[in-house]
């Protein structure tokens, strides 16, 4: 991690999201507006940066969830060369809750990214590896994205990367991972 000597207005900790993070006596807090899944989670901690405390914005995810995420850009990338007339997919609910009919053209370009990921997933060709990146340049505090190849997004994992973090402990597993879809993902 490189660290710069002055630190920008927006790395200055939120103080509320700071009063909350130590008033509540844990090592983090989830960030209350983000949806929490097993494989991905938003949440603050405090910790020291370049000689001085700062509120860290953090998600955290599995590198199984960064995967499908890089394959599915890859997919939506070659839809909008592939269809002249390319628009994203949105799926909207009718009055009950229950998925509208996607119209024809969305039809034919959810194939065609179903396919490409099918062929990418096939390949090998996606491969993704531990890491944290640091955005210096966040909205406020230090922003970190975090991907590790773990099966499921718990606080007992939250609570160990923040220890690791923090006493410059961490440690990644240097190997390139691909997922295979899992058989009950397809029949849903």
């Amino acid at each position: 991690m490189e660290k710069t000597q002055n630190l920008s207005p927006a790395l200055q900790p939120h103080q509320d999201l700071v009063d909350k993070l130590k008033s509540s006596g844990q090592s983090f807090i989830f960030d209350a507006e983000d949806e929490r899944t097993d494989e991905y989670a938003h949440f603050y901690f405090l910790g020291i940066y370049d000689g001085k405390e700062v509120l860290f914005d953090a998600v955290l995810y599995t590198l199984r969830m960064q995967h499908e995420s890089e394959m599915f850009e890859i997919a939506e990338h070659k839809a909008a060369k592939h269809f002249p007339h390319y628009k994203k997919i949105k799926y909207e609910e009718d009055e009950n809750g229950n998925l509208k009919t996607l119209d024809d053209l969305e039809e034919e370009i959810g194939l065609y990214m179903a396919e490409v990921m099918m062929e990418l997933e096939e390949e090998g060709e996606v491969k993704v590896k531990e890491h944290v990146e640091l955005d210096l340049n966040h909205d406020f505090g230090i922003g970190l994205d975090v991907g590790l190849h773990i099966d499921k997004v718990t606080p007992t994992i939250i609570e160990s990367f923040i220890r690791d973090f923090n006493s410059d402990k961490l440690v990644f597993d240097p190997g390139f991972y691909s997922f295979q879809t899992h058989s009950e993902d397809l029949e849903t």
